[in-house]
């Protein structure tokens, strides 16, 4: 069993909660994880290149020349791609769905966890009793993280209802807001840190936060 430690705002911890790694894979499986990211990474990809070939060329088709008689090389019409401003010989004309791949919604469930597993093991996640505010404030939730001694890149997972947390984190550097039911692996791979409230991880763990929406890859 994984120990976590809860903490209040002020960073004093106050209870610690049980988490069974078999419930996250187990083990941490760096080849899924690295599926995973690469997949997601990849469907990220606007796929927006875009270059004419000879057929998608303004021009005439007519042939610039006799073949024979003139003196000069033999030459097509206005649009071969060995004169100027003609097609272009290898066009990029590639979509998005060009790129795209999927894992399975087993893999892709199992990395989301597996994912929040490895960042158990290295002792990345600061798991707090409430994230409550009365009020946004940016200047607060600074001093919530520097409690506990988040210093670098930070991922703060909180319920969608959780309006002020999520106003108060979102103007700091280096620092991503998501909805818990947003969780993946891709993004707790991008940040050092995961910062989540208590009832937000258990909700993630049991799998009753998506409560009919889709989770995502």
């Amino acid at each position: 069993m994984i120990e976590l430690p809860i903490y209040n705002l002020d960073g004093t911890q106050v209870e610690t909660i049980s988490i069974d790694p078999a419930d996250l894979g187990s083990e941490v499986r760096p080849a899924l994880l690295k599926q995973a990211y690469v997949i997601t990474h990849s469907n990220q990809r606007q796929g927006s290149a875009r270059t004419k070939n000879r057929s998608r060329v303004e021009g005439s088709t007519r042939k610039l020349y006799k073949q024979k008689g003139t003196g000069n090389a033999r030459m097509g019409p206005v649009r071969t791609n060995v004169r100027k401003g003609g097609g272009m010989a290898f066009a990029k004309l590639r979509d998005r769905e060009a790129f795209r791949t999927a894992l399975t919604k087993k893999m892709r469930r199992l990395a989301n966890r597996n994912a929040l597993l490895a960042k158990l093991v290295d002792n990345e996640v600061k798991c707090f009793a409430e994230l409550s505010f009365e009020k946004p404030r940016t200047a607060t939730f600074a001093g919530v993280l520097r409690a506990v001694g988040v210093d670098r890149t930070c991922l703060v997972a909180v319920d969608g209802a959780n309006r002020n947390a999520y106003l108060s984190a979102r103007n700091l550097e280096d620092v991503d807001v998501i909805r818990i039911e947003q969780l993946n692996a891709f993004d707790l791979l991008n940040h050092r840190y995961l910062v989540v409230d208590k009832a937000s991880l258990k909700a993630f763990l049991d799998g009753t936060c998506w409560n009919g929406a889709k989770e995502v890859s």
